[in-house]
């Protein structure tokens, strides 16, 4: 990408999805915030408008989309509901995007437009009790069958979208005694597409969050779960790799999610301080203020400007087939990914702190929407792969 202009089409997707944002999800955040309840109707909608599909070709039910359409557009539905986003970039990134690049025609004929047309909702179930950042060391059994399937036996966590989910694209492997061999432990995963309503597979605890607390969360168990052969995502003992190019699109995600959430933070903190007075003259007079929202502004251009660089990165990568890809190619793709999500996910944090702080007092309130916004934020340095884990793989990536 030459210029980071956006063309007239991603311009126009970026306009619908601010005005149904605002107009349609915003206003009743906080109360989806204060109850729990999961956006089911906004779902459905923001389906209508092609957002839950957005990158799937329109032969399976999608809006045909680049990758860039899809990053400014959930930008905008998270900053009137990060909890709305998430389930938006789940859905897009975690569940319909290894589909398409892994699954038999078969599936995705099954799948697709189910979960394009929001009939469906996926859920994407790799992380365990034990181990979140070490995904490798997972120990959700798959043992094979004379007919070709598999028995799964084993429990995820913290997957979103975990209690409303009709389609979950979930990790076992068939070798869980390899688990503490770093060389051999990723050979026998295996990714499956998994239904929820077929035995064996139930929910678990449904978490109680700091904040998207209008997502659901929650832990799969799975009690032998009889999956058939025809539910295998891909090739057999491929899984984690498919899992790690997954993540790749979902933290670009996370990224457009997070500047959702800054965005909003800078937003409503300019126009706070433009309104508030203080030693007989608008705060946004006083030099700290000015500073607090200069910071503000200059990390999440700078984030934007991350982001949008990965999403036309993976967008290229996407339209080569991701097959084609040497490792260096992947590598670098797997870098600009994480420097988007690590610096949108902290630009959220430390804009949501910031806006707190210019808000005195009233930021501690539940009746200003920065704190939930701060509570919002947390999140993003830590789900689909934390902080640390993004500066390990931008290192690495370097000193290959």
């Amino acid at each position: 990408m030459s210029s980071f202009e956006l063309n007239e089409l991603q311009t126009e997707v970026q306009q619908a999805a601010r005005e149904y944002a605002r107009d349609a999800i915003l206003p009743s955040a906080a109360e989806r915030d204060r109850t729990h309840e999961f956006p089911t109707s906004i779902i459905k909608e923001i389906a209508g408008l092609g957002f839950m599909g957005m990158y799937m070709p329109e032969s399976y039910g999608g809006a045909g989309m680049d990758f860039l359409s899809y990053a400014v557009a959930l930008e905008e539905i998270s900053y009137a509901d990060a909890s709305v986003g998430v389930a938006m970039s789940v859905n897009n990134s975690l569940v319909c995007a290894p589909l398409l690049n892994y699954g038999t025609e078969e599936q995705k004929q099954k799948y697709l437009p189910r979960l394009t047309s929001g009939e469906s909702l996926g859920c994407y179930a790799l992380t365990e009790p034990h181990c979140g950042s070490d995904a490798a060391a997972l120990r959700a059994r798959a043992t094979p069958q004379e007919d070709g399937g598999y028995v799964l036996d084993g429990r995820k966590m913290w997957i979103t979208n975990g209690p409303q989910a009709d389609l979950c694209v979930a990790y076992a492997t068939t070798t869980p005694e390899l688990a503490g061999d770093r060389r051999q432990r990723t050979a026998g995963i295996v990714a499956f597409l998994l239904e929820s309503d077929w035995s064996g597979y139930n929910v678990g605890k449904i978490e109680e969050k700091m904040g998207l607390c209008g997502s659901g969360t929650s832990a799969l168990v799975f009690e032998g779960l009889k999956v058939p052969a025809s539910a295998v995502l891909g090739e057999v003992g491929g899984g984690f790799q498919i899992a790690m190019a997954t993540l790749d699109g979902g933290r670009i995600g996370i990224a457009a999610q997070a500047l959702g959430i800054a965005q909003r933070a800078f937003d409503l903190s300019l126009a706070y301080a433009k309104d508030r007075e203080s030693m007989g003259k608008s705060i946004s007079r006083h030099q700290a203020i000015q500073w607090m929202l200069a910071d503000m502004a200059c990390r999440i251009e700078s984030a934007r400007m991350l982001t949008w660089r990965a999403a036309s990165m993976r967008e290229e990568a996407e339209e080569a087939g991701l097959e084609t890809l040497t490792p260096a190619q992947r590598s670098r793709i797997g870098r600009a990914c994480s420097m988007a999500k690590l610096t949108a996910s902290e630009a959220a944090n430390f804009c949501a702190d910031r806006g707190v702080q210019i808000h005195g007092g009233y930021g501690f309130s539940k009746e200003y929407e920065i704190e939930r916004l701060y509570r919002d934020a947390r999140i993003t340095t830590l789900y689909e792969g934390t902080s640390e884990i993004q500066r390990m793989v931008i290192a690495g990536s370097y000193l290959k």
